[in-house]
């Protein structure tokens, strides 16, 4: 026996690689964590690393256009 079609608009998908790289600030400002954080860090200085923990905010507009297109329930995440 056939499922039944549900009635109503399609399921927005979370692209969870984009979900895990940005972030909304307080204020609505979108946040992205810098690159070059996992490995190959042993020859980098105590300060260089520890510049890695901040979040950058995002400068842009088509970037947060297609990263709010791509992670549409980013500002409801938490």
């Amino acid at each position: 026996m056939p499922r039944k079609q549900k009635a109503g608009k399609f399921k927005l998908k979370t692209h969870k690689a984009t979900s895990k790289r940005f972030r909304l600030s307080g204020s609505g400002v979108l946040l992205r964590t810098k690159g070059g954080k996992s490995h190959l860090r042993r020859r980098t200085s105590d300060r260089t690393k520890a510049l890695f923990t901040e979040m950058i905010p995002v400068e842009g507009k088509g970037i947060i256009q297609r990263v709010k297109r791509l992670v549409p329930f980013l500002d409801s995440k938490e």
